[in-house]
């Protein structure tokens, strides 16, 4: 299906059993992986103008940093880059016993929003795969041709099938507790950059239908600098059944500040699918970080749930060690690693815009 298909029609009865009918959920980040996955940057992409040379190490940071976790699984153009990625790992003296080539062709490397979305039901030795379309967070950075197809080629390549909803999403949009409960914002989902022709219910029911979410919790704004139209990666993140870390803005001057308070309140407010009132931890913000004029979404709850540490993004500032204290509280089973995101942040992303989670099927 087109993007422009996608878009034109809506139908509310799928004649097909949807994956909620058929008894799938999207699991939780912080439940069992199978691998990480990875799509790694190309030198004539557009994420990192003038830096591309920075940004393979913090990679090779990130691969080792999950080699006595899970095995990570990194798409490529084919033999060529797989060689440069081979070659940039043993360099940086990273582990790499546990890393799986994948010829898949991708245009840039945010592999949460254009990766899929994986499910899984009990009982069941095989995940299934949601294919949502991806038009590069509203036809900004074109092309994204290749970007598009990734996750039913991933399908195709472990044999998985691959459910289309036919509506555009990105995985940095939603998050979600894995036992009905999904957090996303207005200013993302409701933009008329992705899916012009439908109504809030009608996206919702989408959300239902392919990820067996039951409550959807919405937020407002993103922060300064997002180009994503405010994912909620960069915001809020639930880190067990009835929790969430979100982050607030001390400095009232600052154009973070207001949104951020709002969203604060909202969470305050809300329950989780039973009806348990969601904990709320704050995470501190960094610093304003700005380059060639332009403010840079650094947040530090872009980072990513492996099974046995956090990827955490740090940017040398003050708040990092705090930061980092908040996330080893809310996950005392597993290592908080902090990696230097200051060249990283650069593309406009983070640990988590950069990963997707392949669940462990039953």
């Amino acid at each position: 299906m087109s993007l422009s298909e996608s878009t034109s029609s809506f139908d509310a009865t799928p004649a097909a059993p949807t994956p909620a009918q058929l008894g799938y959920r999207m699991p939780a980040e912080w439940e069992p992986h199978e691998a990480t996955w990875l799509s790694w940057p190309r030198r004539d992409g557009i994420s990192f103008p003038g830096s591309y040379d920075s940004i393979p190490p913090v990679l090779a940071k990130m691969v080792d940093a999950l080699a006595d976790s899970e095995t990570v699984c990194i798409n490529v153009s084919g033999p060529a880059q797989e060689r440069e990625v081979r070659d940039v790992l043993s360099r940086c003296r990273a582990r790499s016993k546990h890393v799986r080539f994948f010829h898949i062709p991708t245009n840039e490397p945010w592999c949460r929003d254009h990766g899929p979305s994986f499910l899984k039901r009990e009982g069941d030795s095989k995940l299934a795969i949601v294919d949502w379309d991806y038009n590069a967070w509203g036809w900004k950075y074109p092309p994204f041709d290749l970007d598009d197809v990734v996750p039913t080629e991933i399908g195709k390549a472990l044999g998985l099938e691959v459910f289309n909803p036919g509506i555009v999403m990105e995985g940095g949009s939603i998050d979600v507790n894995g036992s009905g409960s999904l957090l996303t914002t207005d200013s993302c989902l409701l933009n008329p950059n992705r899916n012009p022709d439908l109504t809030k219910a009608q996206i919702e029911q989408k959300l239902r239908d392919y990820l067996g979410v039951t409550n959807i919790l919405w937020l407002g704004d993103g922060i300064e600098g997002d180009d994503t139209d405010g994912h909620v990666d960069d915001l809020t993140r639930f880190v067990s059944r009835t929790s969430v870390v979100t982050c607030v803005e001390d400095e009232q001057d600052d154009p973070n500040y207001e949104a951020l308070q709002e969203n604060l309140a909202k969470l305050r407010a809300m329950d989780v699918e039973d009806g348990t009132p969601l904990q709320v931890h704050t995470l501190p913000m960094p610093g304003k970080i700005v380059r060639d004029g332009q403010r840079l979404p650094a947040s530090y709850a872009n980072f990513y749930i492996a099974n046995k540490v956090v990827l955490m993004p740090t940017f040398g500032d003050s708040a990092d060690g705090w930061a980092s204290s908040v996330l080893q509280t809310v996950f005392p089973d597993r290592q908080v690693i902090g990696i230097d995101c200051r060249e990283l942040i650069w593309g406009l992303g983070a640990f988590h815009c950069l990963t997707q989670q392949q669940p462990k099927a039953n």
